[in-house]
């Protein structure tokens, strides 16, 4: 096999990589064949993937996966009726019959004066995606190449003092590109890759077992940890859970760990996401201007950021990206928006518009940063006295109307500013909008992660332990 070679370990792995404009005759067809069922307008899909993964336990192969496949979707709006479908079959047959059924399926739908594709004058021109690093061109490494690495992860992890065995280890990769074509006028599409790697530990037995994890993915393979440091800080985690027990219960203050925090942010972005704003079911639908952090903390969206897994050039109904402000010195500064959405607000699209092959396109955030404090995690930790550092969490009641949240957690105890111990089986409580007006940020803001917060210290919560 000719084509372009990676070396891993000394070894060398030919492979080829299809462009992304492979699928554009795909989406011709598609909107071809939605024109001649009698569609007013279309836009379409494809994406290809391939994708290989390796699972280790005890020092041997545990699992392995490779897939690979085209999906297809098709998107017709017949007078104001949308209707979506969506295959992995090619064939001309199966086009043809997807075009007709998603045009019979639009004219039974419901009439949506907001559904429509973007205006010409709207879309991208010219985008250009090599500039956003989104594929770091390499070919797919064999199955033996990530074999090595998880088994690295592995080792790393049982190497530290009081782990009894490790979960899992795993390495991934994948290739995958997209193509996206309306009647409006639009086509484009790019090419991404992905690698991963993550490792499960495991200290104790019987009732006092714990477990704690570490993952990282990366769109370029260099920029990945060594799975050396995976495996350790898998293991470095899980051993610092050993003897957990409930908590207090009581009003305290709670350190979200950096790994935990940006569930909480997610909640805010959930709130201002326009499907929820538009809906009527956003705790936060009457505050646009109003304050929902404290003063001096921003929110922004950049969807053009070099190597991250969430950049792109253009939003799911070929609207260019830019920068944009959500919350700006604690004030809300507007909703996330695709064209639906905003007709249906009056307002213009912030070009958020996400969507997959089975699905009208709906408002998502790429690459969105919280503003860092001043202060270490280890000074809050001092500062905050009694309290407790949440680093996972599982389960949720969130009222989205109200903002009312419970969720159960895992940490530790801190008493007189230092850990004590660690904790489970414990439920924290409070309302969304009191606890991000009194949040005060650490400086340790994560990198390369798609929601990138830093620790957060909120005062007053409830916390439900023994």
């Amino acid at each position: 096999m000719s084509g372009p070679l990676l070396r891993i370990h000394g070894k060398a792995l030919p492979m080829t990589r299809p462009a992304p404009e492979d699928l554009a005759p795909l989406t011709e067809a598609l909107l071809a064949a939605a024109r001649a069922a009698g569609a007013t307008e279309a836009d379409a899909v494809a994406v290809a993937g391939e994708s290989l993964s390796v699972e280790v336990r005890g020092r041997a192969l545990e699992h392995a996966e490779r897939a690979d496949g085209v999906e297809i979707g098709l998107r017709v709006i017949v007078n104001g009726r949308q209707a979506c479908v969506s295959a992995s079959d090619r064939s001309d047959r199966t086009i043809r019959e997807m075009a007709e059924r998603a045009v019979a399926m639009a004219r039974e739908a419901p009439v949506d004066d907001n559904v429509g594709l973007a205006d010409p004058a709207q879309l991208a021109r010219d985008p250009d995606t090599a500039a956003l690093e989104l594929d770091d061109g390499a070919p797919a490494p064999e199955p033996e190449a990530l074999l090595d690495l998880a088994l690295r992860a592995e080792a790393a992890a049982l190497e530290v003092e009081g782990i009894s065995m490790v979960e899992s280890a795993s390495a991934s990769v994948m290739h995958r590109r997209s193509w996206i074509a309306g009647t409006n006028g639009f086509s484009g599409g790019y090419r991404r890759s992905s690698h991963g790697l993550s490792t499960v530990a495991i200290t104790g037995e019987g009732l006092g077992m714990e477990r704690d994890w570490a993952g990282e993915s990366r769109v370029w393979a260099e920029d990945l940890p060594s799975p050396e440091e995976i495996g350790r800080r898998a293991g470095e985690r899980t051993v610092a859970r050993r003897g957990a027990r409930k908590p207090p219960t009581g009003a305290f203050p709670i350190l979200y760990d950096e790994r935990v925090a940006a569930t909480l942010i997610s909640h805010l972005l959930s709130a201002v996401n326009g499907s929820a704003v538009a809906r009527g079911s956003s705790w936060l639908r009457n505050d646009l201007g109003q304050p929902v952090l404290p003063g001096g903390f921003d929110l922004t969206e950049n969807p053009r950021l070099p190597r991250h897994g969430a950049s792109r050039p253009f939003d799911g109904e070929g609207l260019p990206t830019a920068s944009r402000m959500i919350v700006e010195g604690g004030v809300l500064q507007g909703w996330t928006l695709d064209l639906a959405t905003a007709r249906k607000l009056g307002m213009a699209s912030t070009a958020n518009a996400v969507r997959g092959t089975s699905s009208p396109p709906s408002p998502g955030v790429t690459n969105v940063a919280l503003t860092a404090g001043t202060a270490s995690p280890a000074d809050l930790v001092r500062d905050m006295g009694r309290g407790l550092v949440v680093t996972s969490m599982l389960g949720a009641s969130i009222n989205a109307t109200t903002g009312d949240y419970s969720r159960g957690a895992a940490g530790f105890w801190v008493e007189n500013g230092e850990i004590a111990y660690p904790v489970n089986e414990c439920t924290i409580a409070g309302n969304l909008r009191e606890m991000l007006m009194r949040i005060t940020a650490a400086s340790d803001l994560p990198d390369w992660r798609s929601l990138r917060v830093p620790s957060l210290l909120v005062e007053g919560m409830t916390v439900a332990g023994s």
